[in-house]
């Protein structure tokens, strides 16, 4: 489900990433990732959700992937994907307080600790991210886009940029159902630790 809602958000934005630059792409996208996650989170209870593996990223030459990843940080995708880590985090805590509202406090504490626990994983998705980039052009090609879009890459540019964009959003879709699963664990064990058996 989240990863259909993401791919739909996502592809919605083709037709603006052919006569807009990244950034406005970017700030569509950090509006997107949370409400697919917001929207799902609504239609499936986290307890009748089954964490499904990620999908294999694609097999790419180091130097594409040095090179993509430099891309990447230029534009930096890892804001984008910063929220979906934090919206993660709350709707567990909101999960615990819906059934254990009389420790609030000793949750609220827990998942403060598991949110900045958390935090660094940002980095898979923008690794993925990245892997995909490399996936979709040649390292001369990535050379070039690093110095922008001129000339017949720019073109091809504005071609690939949603395709990637696809990818990663249902990358990012299965991901977060798999972070929330190990979220609720670890706010469960941290729980127990106080005396709150969940």
């Amino acid at each position: 489900m989240i990863a259909d809602l993401s791919t739909r958000l996502a592809g919605s934005h083709r037709a603006a990433t052919r006569f807009a630059g990244p950034r406005l792409v970017l700030a569509r996208l950090i509006l997107a990732a949370p409400l697919a996650l917001a929207l799902t989170g609504l239609a499936y209870p986290a307890s009748a959700q089954t964490p499904a593996p990620p999908a294999a990223a694609p097999q790419v030459s180091p130097g594409a992937l040095l090179l993509a990843k430099q891309i990447v940080q230029i534009k930096k995708v890892d804001e984008v994907f910063k929220p979906i880590v934090a919206g993660i985090v709350t709707k567990s805590r909101d999960m615990f307080l819906q059934t254990n509202f009389m420790y609030q406090k000793d949750i609220d504490e827990v998942a403060l600790s598991v949110g900045r626990q958390f935090a660094p994983r940002v980095t898979e998705l923008v690794d993925a991210s990245a892997r995909y980039y490399a996936s979709h052009f040649t390292e001369q090609e990535l050379r070039d886009l690093l110095t922008f879009y001129q000339s017949p890459l720019g073109q091809k540019a504005l071609v690939e940029e949603p395709k990637v964009l696809d990818q990663t959003m249902v990358f990012a879709g299965s991901w977060a159902n798999n972070l929330s699963q190990e979220t609720i664990q670890a706010m469960r064990i941290e729980l127990k630790k106080r005396g709150h058996d969940m």
